[in-house]
């Protein structure tokens, strides 16, 4: 401890830090230089300025069909995981029932089933029910593997929640329905939000699931890892691969931001009422 608070403790820990972020964003900060290089090759010294791999990138049919297939198959399964989540989150938040714990370490075992194993299992469940590969066997598996991660971040949310609050309500005469619709609903709203973006960021990334219940139709992961074996095709799926980035990094700061109303709107709820 008192190394780490000495003076060269302070700097060796920063210069410790500043390598790790350079390590993390520094392939990040040379992709993005490439996506604009004029060459077909990603070497330097660069070739000069273009924006030619965005354009092709815009006129591709095949990659414009993959993205649109990830996003389809990226909200209907966010839209089911969160539903999901949220029944799931208000039994364990509000119920007390016997082997709570096994059913919520069930819930949460995607996180640490590796996705490849999790992928086979999937084909041959559908396989064995006689389920045709499509968009719909995609949706199931990304709903399977983002339903914890809406779970962990609604379950603290109701937790933090005044139980009087829908106590009162029921009190009042309002039924279960009405007492979530304006009470709990309002309350957890900006979590709910977060966790769909995170679900959604998850869902669209996603490789390993989606490779072996895909179907006729290529979701982007997919279509961007066939298209690393063309050397031809790389600064274009490099152009493609800097625009999901910062559409991600948009919707992490999203969640981020919902996730700090959703604190602040609790904090208000629980701070006393001045006198």
């Amino acid at each position: 401890m008192e190394i780490a608070l000495s003076k060269n403790g302070k700097r060796t820990l920063r210069g410790f830090f500043a390598l790790v972020i350079v390590f993390l964003y520094a392939p990040i900060a040379i992709l993005i230089v490439f996506s604009f290089n004029n060459s077909d090759l990603p070497t330097f010294p660069l070739s000069g300025f273009t924006l030619r791999w965005y354009r092709d990138f815009l006129s591709n049919a095949d990659l414009a069909a993959a993205l649109e297939t990830s996003a389809i198959v990226a909200v209907l399964s966010s839209l089911g995981a969160v539903l999901l989540g949220t029944l799931a989150s208000l039994a364990l938040a509000r119920r007390r029932f016997r082997g709570k714990a096994a059913i919520s370490a069930l819930l949460l075992s995607p996180l640490v089933i590796p996705y490849v194993v999790f992928g086979i299992s999937l084909l041959l469940f559908f396989h064995a029910a006689g389920i045709p590969l499509s968009i719909l066997t995609i949706v199931v598996g990304h709903m399977v593997i983002s339903l914890p991660y809406t779970i962990l971040v609604l379950l603290p949310r109701l937790e933090q929640i005044d139980g009087s609050l829908e106590e009162a309500a029921r009190d009042l005469g309002a039924g279960r329905l009405r007492t979530f619709r304006s009470i709990v609903l309002p309350l957890i709203l900006p979590a709910v939000v977060s966790a769909f973006l995170i679900a959604l960021t998850a869902s669209f990334d996603e490789y390993a699931v989606a490779s072996f219940v895909v179907g006729t139709r290529t979701t982007f992961p997919i279509y961007l890892y066939g298209a690393l074996r063309f050397p031809s095709r790389l600064p274009e799926v490099i152009a493609v691969a800097v625009i999901v980035m910062t559409a991600s990094l948009l919707v992490c700061i999203g969640a981020e931001l919902g996730r700090r109303a959703a604190e602040r709107r609790l904090g208000g709820l629980e701070s006393p009422a001045p006198s």
